[in-house]
Parts: structure tokens; sequence; C-alpha cells
């Protein structure tokens, strides 16, 4: 009977919850990978070389690892509500500024400062999600957030593509894209305010049956949880040996995103615009595509490990055959494969370490582990960049981070399943 309830409760909770954490993060996945739009003019604006871009898109991980664990414990303290929304006012500000950058050095500072501002925000909504979704429908509710990525980089090429091959206002078209979409985030952030709650309790749009059906489902889930301290919960060796399954996941991540606009260029023999933007936009639709069966598929089976790791093993295939190919086109749908297993990959992932911790433990776990891994996004282009420079090949940094990711997968086959030695497979 309870099952029956839970899962008509369920779609509300989608349909309440997952267009805004949706909006927030295709805006967030927005401003830190719209830099690769800008680069083509950004380098020659402000007289910056491919070593110099390659360090300042990828130093906002250092600033972001730096205070991802103090902010998901003020986020538990405060309430997600309220810091979510302080996060994406200052982060769209931030990036707005990044329009007025004329030097390496102003550009490495605002990169930094932009870590700084988002910081928080990744791995509060995922905490957030464990207010409202059991256990059992927990790939689903990270997989349908993990959206965002994907739609950010599908509808966001081509608005990003059309923005930097427009200049107006006396500015260039680098500069309109920083600006229109950092303010974007800006005014989402002030609509998290009237749209989000911090929990079940707070939801007018549940009745009281309904919340005490979830009531009982999370707290079922939470009882089988470890209460730790944060300090000695940050300390545990699982939650460093998910770090680094994660960073290995997310090296794989940026080292495409970040480059992927340029590569699609290069093997179109165009420069970056709407055509360019658009042929962008295909791996990450094949990711949604992926991302929207493939974590409910993972639920009903209570494999998220094994799946996530085929499903990392799948994007490093995926990247070594985009980085070998000779056919522009078999080229692209590598990518198209690669970007599916990184997307999907870390949606399954994130089932694993939100078994393990209740409380503050949980909120500032989550975030060691996002900001460990998230320095894969440091290490990537600049591994990327140092590998296509000393080997004097497009193709030796792409070959690297395949076979990184590979590893990757791995590692994620061998990741602790849940708070105990036993589990459900998990």
């Amino acid at each position: 009977m309870a099952e029956a309830q839970l899962s008509r409760i369920l779609p509300k909770l989608h349909w309440r919850l997952m267009p805004t954490l949706l909006m927030m993060y295709v805006l967030a996945f927005l401003d830190r990978a719209n830099i690769g739009f800008a680069r083509a003019g950004f380098e020659a604006d402000a007289g910056i070389g491919d070593a110099a871009f390659a360090f300042g898109a990828s130093v906002f991980f250092i600033g972001y690892a730096l205070l991802e664990v103090p902010s998901n414990l003020i986020l538990h303290r405060v309430g997600a509500r309220l810091w979510l929304s302080r996060i994406m006012v200052t982060w769209g500000l931030v990036s707005a500024a990044t329009a007025f950058v004329h030097s390496p050095a102003v550009f490495y500072a605002v990169r930094f400062l932009l870590g700084i501002a988002e910081a928080g925000f990744f791995p509060g909504v995922i905490f957030y999600l464990t207010y409202w979704y059991p256990e059992s429908a927990r790939g689903r509710s990270v997989g349908l957030f993990y959206y965002g990525a994907p739609l950010a980089l599908t509808f966001g090429s081509p608005l990003s593509g059309v923005l930097v091959a427009h200049d107006a206002l006396g500015l260039h078209g680098w500069q309109v894209m920083f600006i229109a979409e950092g303010l974007l985030a800006s005014l989402g952030g002030i609509a998290v305010l009237f749209l989000l709650k911090d929990g079940p309790l707070h939801a007018s749009w549940l009745d009281a049956q309904e919340k005490k059906t979830l009531n009982a489902a999370l707290s079922e889930g939470e009882s089988r949880r470890e209460h730790l301290g944060v300090w000695r919960a940050l300390r545990d060796g699982r939650v460093l040996f998910l770090a680094l399954v994660y960073f290995l996941v997310e090296m794989g991540f940026y080292g495409l995103t970040f480059y992927l606009p340029s590569q699609v260029a290069r093997l179109m023999g165009k420069t970056i615009g709407l055509e360019v933007g658009l042929v962008s936009a295909l791996p990450w639709a094949c990711a949604i595509i992926a991302v929207t069966l493939v974590p409910k598929w993972c639920d009903l089976r209570g494999n998220a490990r094994g799946i996530g790791a085929l499903a990392t093993a799948v994007s490093g295939l995926g990247l070594l055959v985009s980085a070998v190919a000779t056919s522009p086109w078999i080229a692209v749908i590598a990518l198209c494969v690669a970007a599916a297993g990184l997307i999907v990959s870390p949606a399954l992932f994130w089932t694993l370490p939100t078994r393990i911790f209740s409380g503050a433990a949980a909120a500032g776990t989550i975030a060691l582990i996002n900001s460990i891994g998230n320095l894969g996004g440091f290490v990537a282009p600049n591994l990327r960049a140092w590998l296509d420079i000393s080997l004097g090949s497009h193709s030796a940094g792409l070959m690297g981070l395949a076979l990184v990711t590979t590893l990757g997968a791995g590692f994620f086959a061998a990741a602790p399943r849940s708070a105990t030695s036993g589990g459900n497979g998990r």
C-alpha cells in the first residue's frame, strides 16, 4: 500500500521540484562552460594564449573546491532555499564581470572568484534531494537533475554561438554572451526564493497523508545510514575512495566540455558560430536520451555501481575513437557516445555516497567528494593542453583523457556500496 502511495507522490515531486532545479543547473553549467565559446575572440582581444586559457578556464575549480564543504554545512544550517539563491545571484554577477577581462591575470582572478561564488551549488542540490526522495528513487531523481548539463549544452550551445557571433552596444560578441548569461543566472537566483521549499513539511502541495507516506520512506532510509560527526566522516576511507572515482570521471567530462566547440569547429573546418553550436549540441542531446533511460532502469535493477562503471568505460572508448577517427562524422558519433556516458556515470555515482551518512555528515561528505572530484576539471584542461603541446598533436590530450576515464571505470567498479558491507548491490 505504501509503495503504491509513494509511486503516486514521486511524479508530483518531479513536477514541483525539477523544473526549478533544472533551471538552476542549466544556468550554472552555462556560466561555467560558455568560456569554450568565447575562446577565439577572447584570446585575441585579451591577449591570452592557449596555455593561459587552459589555466584560467580550470582555476575556477580551485576556488570551487576550497569552499565546497563550508558552503554545504551553511546550507544545512540555514536552509537550501536561501543559500542556493545567494549562490546563484553572486555567481551570475561574477560571470557577467568576465566580459571586462583584459589580461591573463584578471582572467585568472575572475575565474577563481567564480568558483568561490558557485561553491556549494551542486553538492547542495544533491544533499537537498535527500530531503525529498527515498533511496529507491534516488537514481531517478539525480538522473533528472543531471538533465541540466546536457540541456545547457544542447540549447545553450546554439545560444552562446549566436551571441558570440554578434557584436552589440559597442561590445564584442563574447562580452555580450557573458553579460547576458550571467545576469540571467542572478535573476534565476531571485526566483528560487519563491519557487523552492526547504522540505516536505513546508510543501503546501502535499496533503497530510502524502507527507506521512513520504516521511516514512525517508526515515526508513535514514535509519540505515551512519550517524557520525562531520570531521570523522570527512576522514572516512570510503569517502576518499569515492572522491577519487569522481575525480577521474570528471577529468573526462571537463576535458570534453571545455574543448568540444573548438574540436567540432576543427572537424568541420569552420569558425565557431551557430552551425558549430548546433553540431556541438548533438552529443548533449544524446546524453539527455541516455540519462532519461539508464538511471530509471538502474533503480529497478539495483546496480548503480556496475552500470555506472560500464557507462564510464564506454565514455572512455568514445573519447579515444573521437581522437583517432579520420572521418569527422565518425568522430562526432564517438563524441555523442562519450557525452552520454559522461552524463550517465556521475548521475549513477551520486546514489552511492548519499547512502552512507546522514545529517551534517552527509552534507559535508557530499561536498568533499564533489570538491575533490571537481579538481578533475582543473587538471583535465591543463593535462590536455600540455599533452597537445608536448607531443605536437591535437589528439594527444584527448587520448590521454580517454585513458584516465577508462581507469576511472575500474575504480568505479570497486566503489563502496552503502553504509554497511551488505546492501542491495548498489
